[in-house]
């Protein structure tokens, strides 16, 4: 199937055209023609998949066909973080920029707020933001939701994990009742599946490959390594120049911040990016990275939801995640669109009941790497039991738990969308 058959008018089928893309992804191929239909759609996908496509290509169709000559907000988009935001921002300047007279600002947190309000007064069509600074804004008056026609929740599931709940709910009760959902998630837990079902009417419900198959296309290795040596093991490894783009993650801030440091006395070009990172900071990393000026980027969880780099040759984990699908999510940063990727994963002795679940996950033997400079000092474990069966105590510990100014809709002026 090609794009032309989704549905999309002729202004955004050049837009995707001048992009590259020809076949839209399983998301994109199930959920666009109901989007267009103006149902409610209910998505589970990870970042990776082309989900971001998924909602924006239908959202700026609708908006361009609902829009009139004065200004307000048809469609909001709210995401978990700012990097996310800002990539979500990106793909509606690359979609819509065929469209005319339509506009799109981003707002989130941790910048200065007075550009933000300076161009929702100028007047948009479609909001991307982060929930806090969104709040923010609304409570003071600046955003009136009152106009929207078009709703996307994306990452519900990572809202859920950095406690936003309740500042979603908070904004969806300032939504009109009558008005179109799309909602993303790439889990389901109970919680976000009460949401959905509080948000969605007869949503058309899609989904790609579940989280756990996404692995299969990625070379996996396993280091069992000392905590002591994780760093040197680290150095080892980027020795090797096939490494070309890696992302790197630690459990924590300092971490992170310590593991970007330790590479740059090595002369491995580096930089950590995490929540207590300025956004000036946070930005230069991601753009160095994606720039190749950087060969490493160091990044918690949290701050990685909106990394969305094509080319990134190894993904490691520095530190086991305690919770097994962050795993997947992690390790799918190296085999976007369908591409494979390599995973190299160290296990310090703490950490061994979380590969238990991982492995139960993905339903597979993590590959051991048993020859290397700093094997750990005590013998590796027996290989986890798939099935399940006399589970370990890993199953709860382990979970501890823009837009350039413009009014003046004139059609025929030929002025393209773009970010403020």
């Amino acid at each position: 199937m090609k794009f032309d058959a989704l549905g999309l008018c002729a202004p955004i089928l050049r837009a995707v055209t001048d992009a590259g893309y020809t076949e839209p992804t399983p998301i994109q191929r199930d959920a666009i023609p109901p989007a267009l239909q103006g149902r409610d759609v209910l998505g589970c996908a990870q970042t990776g998949t082309g989900k971001t496509a998924a909602f924006s290509l239908p959202l700026l169709q609708r908006v361009d066909q609902l829009a009139g000559d004065d200004p307000c907000v048809r469609a909001l988009v709210v995401t978990p973080t700012r990097e996310l935001a800002a990539q979500i921002g990106e793909s509606i300047a690359t979609y819509g920029k065929h469209l005319g007279d339509l506009w799109h600002t981003v707002i989130f947190g941790g910048v200065n707020e007075k550009a933000q309000i300076k161009e929702l007064k100028r007047g948009v069509d479609v909001i991307v933001a982060t929930p806090g600074r969104l709040l923010d804004l609304m409570n003071r008056g600046f955003v009136d939701l009152s106009s929207i026609n078009v709703f996307v929740l994306d990452e519900a599931d990572r809202m859920l994990d950095m406690g936003f709940l309740p500042d979603v709910k908070r904004i969806v009760a300032k939504l009109p009742k009558k008005r179109q959902t799309l909602f993303f998630s790439a889990t389901m837990p109970q919680e976000i599946r009460e949401l959905a079902e509080s948000m969605l009417h007869d949503p058309v419900s899609v989904a790609v490959a579940p989280v756990s198959a996404t692995a299969d296309r990625i070379e996996q290795h396993l280091y069992f390594v000392d905590k002591s040596n994780k760093r040197s093991l680290l150095a080892e490894l980027l020795s090797d120049g096939n490494i070309k783009r890696a992302l790197v993650f630690s459990r924590t801030k300092h971490g992170a911040n310590r593991i970007a440091q330790f590479l740059e006395k090595r002369n491995v070009a580096s930089a950590a990016i995490h929540g207590n990172k300025s956004q000036g900071a946070r930005t230069r990393a991601l753009e160095g990275f994606k720039a190749g000026n950087l060969r490493v980027l160091v990044a918690t969880d949290i701050a990685a939801r909106g990394i969305d780099v094509d080319g990134v040759s190894h993904v490691i984990n520095f530190d086991l995640p305690n919770i097994p699908e962050t795993y997947v999510h992690r390790i799918g940063r190296t085999a976007r669109a369908g591409n494979s990727g390599i995973a190299l994963s160290f296990c310090e002795e703490e950490e061994r009941e979380y590969l238990v679940d991982i492995e139960r996950l993905i339903k597979r033997h993590i590959q051991r790497i048993e020859t290397h400079g700093f094997v750990a000092s005590q013998p590796p474990p027996p290989m986890t039991d798939l099935e399940g069966r006399g589970k370990s105590s890993s199953s709860s510990s382990g979970r501890k738990k823009s837009s350039s100014r413009g009014r003046g809709r004139g059609r025929g002026r030929g002025r393209s969308s773009a970010s403020r």
